[in-house]
């Protein structure tokens, strides 16, 4: 590929991402610090002042129904699963933890897998507890200062699996520092020394805490993969941070990587929100399937 598509497709994604970014990144600002947000309860937009009211029968109609099929095909895996009584897990990481994109405010790929797992006919009502600590616009570095909080702390304490996304927000740093002069695949190559240190030390404060539990960190994956196929370096920026993910948790035991970035890239049907960067119900209900698929030996009796 030539300096020119390079140098053309960066001004193009900069382009998007400097929208996503103001988007993002200034709603992150206002949440507060974390606190487990609940299965079912309000959401912040909700509390914010709009009145369930206001809306007409066939709007709820319409929420009614894609919670329905947001739950469907995730039930459909998670039926005769037998799950340990009292599983605890805690969820750790970025928007893709707190289902930003998720239109049914039920969590995203954390709530469809609770829901999953506790609306089994052939387990126990309430069987696992999750703790959704996920904060927009997180990256390594914000994560890592977070582990300080005290909420937290005691729920990776009590965890009997911590599940983690983190790492995409690292990525579109680089965009953003760099939105004003030129960008290329070297900076992303520089930054990574940091993603790897702070994941490492992530790691390293979660085992202090809990020295049991079994930790899964969901890859990353490149939503503009189909808007720009000719730019082979944005996928190669993307498999570097997963590389690197993998390796650093090949330094600690009971450890392991859930893969997502081929759910996304290639798929059959549109998976993403209408800012073409985080997952809708159906990208969040593939992604609960693929991790259920690497926990169900681990959470079940």
């Amino acid at each position: 590929m030539t300096k020119k598509w390079w140098i053309i497709g960066i001004l193009v994604l900069t382009v998007i991402l400097a929208g996503f970014l103001w988007f993002s990144l200034t709603d992150s600002d206002k949440q507060d610090a974390p606190s487990p947000p609940r299965t079912g309860e309000p959401s912040q937009d909700d509390a914010s002042g709009s009145d369930p009211g206001d809306r007409n029968a066939e709007g709820k109609d319409d929420i009614s129904e894609n919670i329905r099929e947001s739950f469907s095909d995730a039930l459909d895996s998670a039926r005769s699963l037998f799950v340990q009584q009292d599983l605890h897990i805690t969820a750790l990481g970025d928007s893709l933890t707190q289902g930003v994109g998720d239109t049914t405010d039920n969590g995203g790929y954390v709530g469809i897998l609770e829901e999953s797992i506790n609306q089994n006919s052939d387990t126990a009502a309430e069987t696992v507890q999750v703790d959704n600590f996920g904060k927009r616009g997180n990256r390594t570095d914000h994560l890592l200062e977070r582990l300080d909080n005290e909420d937290l702390q005691g729920s990776i304490r009590e965890a009997d699996l911590i599940l983690i996304t983190i790492g995409a927000n690292d990525v579109i740093k680089v965009v953003k520092d760099n939105v004003t002069s030129s960008l290329d695949y070297e900076q992303f190559v520089e930054a990574q020394a940091n993603y790897e240190q702070n994941l490492r030390s992530i790691l390293e404060k979660i085992r202090e805490l809990n020295p049991e539990a079994s930790i899964y960190l969901l890859g990353v994956y490149n939503p503009f993969d189909k808007y720009f196929k000719d730019i082979p370096e944005l996928n190669q920026i993307i498999s570097d941070w997963n590389r690197i993910s993998r390796q650093v948790l090949t330094e600690f035991d009971n450890t392991g990587f859930i893969p997502i970035r081929d759910i996304f890239e290639g798929a059959d049907e549109d998976i993403l929100w209408e800012d073409n960067f985080h997952p809708n119900e159906a990208g969040y209900k593939r992604m609960a399937e693929r991790v259920l698929e690497y926990i169900r030996e681990e959470i079940e009796e």
